[in-house]
């Protein structure tokens, strides 16, 4: 049975008349590559020799929508050059016309196929998307496996060869890997299975300087760890508002890669004094750690059965003009510090004020956080969690809080307590702070920026 092909269709059958309609459309055929000329985009009649593991869908209807998707690529593969390429199954390709119109003035190519497997995608990864030399690659794949029964190991090494092939294309081509959407077990994708290959695809991911893996299944699995109908009304494709909700998990990545141009708003409020000046890290540096919280680290980590990367400094380094610290986990991208999404997955580290606040104040600032991200403020030294807190914690109750959403972080420091609020709701009533030291910014997992950074001092 063909999937959905167009989020506005509301149930499978509506997606069944729309394609055998297609096919039989004078129009469609008018405009359909001859069949001479599609031949050779046809799936291989075997298995043998073919790249990949695992399932690879050949039913009537998938193999023509399969060669009709890659015949009229065929024909736009010039305009289509040096896009962001979307890769996927049905849930890219029926993004359609909204997947342009959720990146104002990115130039992308949409090479999501109904249907298609991790095989499928990985023997016409060459022609349908290395071919256009593609600025970035957007990877959702997966599901399908599972529905063939393909098991997530399968489809992980498929992942994995398809990362692989990007590299030895161009080894500074960024690679997005969406984690895979969550569906039921219903529609013969349980949540285990669905969990067990994002953790396969994580590792496929791990130490990969040029691949973003970003957590798209919490920010849309239920309680259940199934998808919500409220966001996918046959369990298994977005609606409007999934593809919304996948367009802002993306967009702040597409920013930190460069990909996109946003706005630089950094100017201070009267009273306020910015910290960052919205260009470079001028006023933040490296502080050295002390010997007490390396200590403490350790023991901490004896008890993980794989404990985080931790960055430890000698010494005090100080990055005055500088847009990016040596090791690329603190830049400046459009008037925000972005403190980037770790290849290991997860990797601590601070970034530090160069003076010290004795004195008592209010720092404002904005933050944005990718699915899942942590994060941390540090008040005169002491943590403040800064996360995608919905799905995070440990503020999962906030009304205000916006997903994917610049929100606002207040903090009011009088002697040794703070007030903290999150869009305005009270997220800490007297949270307990030293009597001086630094600001803070920390890195753990997933990519969280800051813009507007400033402080006020308090009489």
């Amino acid at each position: 049975m063909p999937h959905l092909l167009f989020p506005w269709r509301k149930s499978i059958a509506a997606a069944i008349l729309y394609s055998v309609a297609v096919s039989i459309s004078p129009t469609a055929k008018a405009a359909a590559v001859p069949e001479s000329a599609s031949a050779s985009f046809a799936i291989p009649a075997s298995d043998d020799g073919l790249p990949g593991v695992g399932p690879l869908r050949r039913q009537d209807w998938f193999q023509a929508h399969w060669r009709e998707r890659r015949a009229g690529w065929a024909a736009t593969r010039e305009q289509d050059q040096g896009s962001v390429v979307f890769l996927g199954d049905s849930i890219t390709e029926g993004w359609g016309g909204g997947l342009g119109a959720a990146f104002p003035g990115l130039k992308v190519a949409n090479r999501g196929i109904s249907g298609d497997t991790t095989r499928g995608v990985l023997i016409r990864l060459a022609d349908d998307v290395l071919a256009l030399k593609p600025k970035a690659v957007v990877l959702l794949i997966g599901t399908n496996d599972l529905a063939e029964q393909g098991s997530p190991e399968d489809a992980a090494a498929n992942v994995r060869q398809m990362i692989e092939a990007c590299e030895a294309h161009d080894s500074r081509m960024p690679i997005v890997l969406c984690q895979v959407f969550p569906s039921s077990a219903s529609e013969k994708r349980p949540a285990g299975q669905i969990k067990a290959l994002n953790a396969l695809y994580l590792e496929a991911a791990r130490n990969r300087a040029n691949v973003t893996y970003l957590e798209t299944w919490p920010m849309f699995a239920g309680p259940d760890g199934d998808a919500r109908a409220s966001e996918f009304p046959d369990l298994l494709h977005p609606n409007e508002a999934g593809y919304a909700k996948w367009a802002a998990a993306l967009r702040p990545v597409f920013s930190t890669l460069g990909l996109i141009v946003e706005p630089a708003p950094w100017e201070p409020e009267p009273g306020f004094v910015s910290l960052f000046n919205g260009s470079d890290l001028t006023g933040w540096g490296y502080r050295p750690t002390a010997a007490a919280e390396i200590e403490s680290a350790k023991r901490r980590d004896a008890a993980s059965a794989r404990p985080p990367v931790r960055i430890f400094h000698p010494d005090r380094v100080s990055f005055r003009g500088v847009s990016s610290t040596p090791e690329g986990r603190y830049l400046v991208r459009n008037g925000a510090i972005v403190v980037a999404t770790p290849p290991e997955y997860r990797k601590i580290q601070q970034l530090w004020t160069e003076r010290d606040y004795p004195e008592d104040f209010v720092l404002r600032l904005e933050f944005r956080a990718t699915p899942n991200a942590d994060s941390g403020v540090f008040l005169r030294g002491t943590q403040l969690q800064v996360r995608d807190y919905l799905v995070a914690g440990p503020y999962n109750q906030l009304q205000h809080f916006r997903p994917q959403e610049w929100n606002v972080l207040e903090v009011t420091v009088r002697g040794g307590s703070a007030l903290c609020t999150c869009n305005g709701e009270v997220i800490e009533s007297s949270f307990k702070v030293p009597a001086s030291g630094p600001i803070g910014l920390e890195g753990d997992r997933g990519q969280v920026e800051y813009r507007r950074i400033w402080v006020k001092t308090l009489p």
